[in-house]
């Protein structure tokens, strides 16, 4: 950091003698000397010309592809450079949390922004400061819906996989029970979702477009779901809400999703941050904190935390949730994102991904993949090919493309957003076709 100054040796001996010690053995004698590291044997220090070159010798052992068709929950989507150039100011990236918020308002703002927005996108009525990732949400808002003599948690088998891990994980520790409702071509089993509401359900949980990029009747589950008593939770990709219907219109009373294609970009898996808004009703069990605005005794604009469970950090036993941080960096990330693109920025980018998707399919039908669910996606699809889908990502690795996830030895989850070029798609195409061809011989 460029405000960062190291201390000299005289300043270390100095603040050991403050405290009382001679040297750093002594501050550290009450840890066992058998769990110590003792000399560390560290090779010569390098030049930074030298550290460069070993850096990229060792980077160079990595495959990076440069044509990427893969999503399944973390998507290749274009970022503007001013959201890099702002979330990367050192006042923000050294800021942890605003527990004093007479002195963070900087950052405090910034997270009003965001849950502003994140409401705006959900059509949802407050939004909390995020939580860590798009599956702590979806268990932090099942957790939300409990009830005594609801204690039972539903969820579409089309939501994604590692999501319904998190889920059961954190319902496990709560002894609360876990129902998978089967999907059926692709999207929720509607008559499986009747026949396994009662009245101890708590709430369902579906996503939205679904695993496989289906695009699910929200309105008609989160109908079904109220009329047994239970909560309705929408698990949501934040690009599409651009162009499909609200949460809040679909009648959703929890709303969540990961936040990470919301300028994160894909940085190997994290770190990425959870969404979460709801209906008034449901405000005060929001894990986490709420950021709200105020006039201070100037009348001037001011920012406040005004909701956060206590419990969470003092009374940990009767804690609703573990969430006593925020992924403010990466929220205020999301923030600068959302006000770039504006409503019709992300609207175009919502609507290329749709174009692009589709244009991909047809390609790869020509090319003998066929699709698998004839229902209305988004920006992702599953084919069915009689060529094995190893031989067919194997043959497109080569030519330095990285394509879609394989759902088994035949099917793929192909993604395609505004970042792939027609040439792009047109060669991709062109390889699988040289590949089921071979399998034709």
């Amino acid at each position: 950091m460029g405000s960062y100054l190291s201390n000299t040796p005289e300043e270390q001996r100095r603040m050991l003698h403050e405290i009382g010690f001679d040297s750093f053995d002594a501050l550290f004698s009450h840890i066992p000397e058998e769990v110590k590291t003792g000399e560390l044997k560290l090779p010569d220090g390098m030049s930074e010309m030298e550290a460069f070159g070993r850096i990229e010798e060792m980077a160079d052992k990595n495959v990076r592809f440069r044509h990427i068709f893969r999503g399944a929950g973390a998507y290749n989507h274009y970022i503007p450079a001013i959201v890099k150039s702002v979330s990367a100011k050192e006042e923000f990236v050294t800021a942890y949390t605003p527990y004093q918020a007479e002195i963070s308002q900087g950052i405090l703002q910034s997270i009003f922004e965001y849950q502003t927005m994140i409401c705006e996108l959900t059509g949802m009525d407050a939004g909390n400061a995020s939580v860590y990732d798009g599956g702590t949400a979806a268990a932090e808002a099942a957790a939300m819906c409990r009830e005594r003599g609801r204690q039972t948690v539903l969820v579409s088998a089309a939501v994604h996989p590692q999501v319904i891990e998190v889920v059961r994980t954190y319902c496990y520790g709560s002894n609360t029970k876990v129902v998978l409702i089967p999907e059926k071509d692709g999207a929720t089993d509607v008559e499986a979702l009747r026949r396994n509401l009662n009245e101890t359900s708590a709430c369902f949980l579906m996503q939205y477009p679904n695993y496989y990029g289906i695009i699910e009747d929200a309105g008609l589950l989160g109908t079904i779901v109220h009329e047994a008593g239970a909560k309705f939770i929408m698990g949501c990709n934040p690009i599409a809400l651009a162009v499909l219907k609200s949460p809040a219109e679909c009648g959703a009373d929890i709303a969540v999703g990961e936040g990470h294609p919301l300028g994160l970009g894909l940085a190997f898996g994290g770190p990425y941050l959870g969404f979460m808004a709801a209906r008034d009703r449901m405000v005060r069990k929001l894990p986490g904190r709420i950021v709200g605005e105020t006039l201070d005794r100037e009348g001037a604009r001011a920012f406040v935390l005004t909701l956060q469970a206590r419990e969470q950090h003092i009374r940990r036993e009767k804690a609703s949730s573990n969430i006593c941080s925020n992924q403010a960096l990466c929220a205020l990330t999301a923030g600068v994102y959302l006000a770039a693109m504006g409503a019709q920025g992300l609207k175009q980018a919502a609507s290329l991904c749709i174009s692009k998707a589709h244009y991909l399919q047809r390609k790869l039908e020509e090319a003998g993949l066929y699709l698998k669910y004839a229902q209305p996606f988004f920006h992702e699809f599953v084919t069915v090919s009689e060529k094995r889908s190893d031989d067919i990502l194997a043959a497109l690795q080569k030519e330095g493309f990285l394509g879609g996830l394989p759902v088994n030895d035949h099917e793929i989850l192909w993604c395609a957003t505004e970042k792939n070029t027609r040439e792009e798609m047109d060669r991709l195409a062109a390889i699988v076709k040289e590949v089921s061809h071979e399998a034709d011989i």
